[in-house]
């Protein structure tokens, strides 16, 4: 994803000779991404146009753009990722400080979940039931059902904090997350959200890959597999 020029680059995952590319001149900051079930149909999220671009994966060709229901253009669609069962593509949304709801076949949003504010990243625990939802501008993570997408809980971090990317651990039980605005790592434990550590680190820490990670195929950014 080449976000400053609006593009999307094929290569060739071996040799990385460019393969082609796409022009997305309509999805500005185009940034996380995830696949529908059978790998066919990739959903790219357009963080500054308040929009998604659903491409063909085999013809590299755009097939539709879906505005968001509310098209937030300044921190708006940012992390996404398909439900377990293929049914829906959960998209959290900054200024809409929850999650909204695509269908699994990319063509419509259909509802939408309240979070926290700030929504940003979205991190499936690793038996698949629980969606975590990490909201930046709050300090607090949402536990939502991963299949039906009903919140369970909500852990704040201790003091507050600015929860972002991250992962979960290979065994389960911790969720690793940086600290955007607050020079720090948090380590949270999956069983209760409690704080296990906070790590200073430098200044504006984003992306954070916890790794190795259980999967076949990688879904690119933080170290997302399936």
């Amino acid at each position: 994803m080449a976000e400053a020029h609006r593009e999307l680059v094929f290569y060739d995952p071996r040799t990385w000779a460019v393969q082609d590319t796409l022009q997305t001149p309509d999805c500005a900051g185009i940034d996380h991404a995830d696949f529908t079930s059978d790998g066919r149909t990739a959903v790219f999220t357009c963080e500054f146009a308040g929009r998604v671009a659903v491409v063909d994966v085999s013809t590299h060709r755009l097939l539709r753009m879906i505005d968001m229901p509310h098209r937030n253009t300044m921190m708006g669609p940012q992390d996404i990722k398909l439900a377990p069962d293929g049914s829906a593509f959960y998209i959290a949304d900054s200024q809409q400080n929850g999650v909204w709801v695509l269908d699994g076949a990319a063509t419509k949003i259909v509802r939408e979940i309240p979070s926290g504010r700030g929504a940003h990243g979205l991190y499936l625990s690793r038996d698949a039931t629980k969606l975590y939802v990490t909201n930046r501008r709050e300090g607090s993570v949402s536990v939502l059902d991963a299949y039906t997408g009903a919140p369970l809980t909500k852990w704040t971090i201790p003091g507050g904090g600015s929860p972002d990317m991250g992962n979960v651990t290979a065994d389960g039980t911790q969720l690793w997350l940086s600290g955007r605005y607050d020079h720090s790592v948090y380590v949270l434990s999956t069983a209760d959200g409690h704080l296990i550590r906070k790590i200073d680190v430098g200044k504006g820490p984003h992306g954070l890959c916890v790794w190795p990670q259980p999967g076949r195929y990688s879904l690119g950014h933080t170290g997302i597999m399936r």
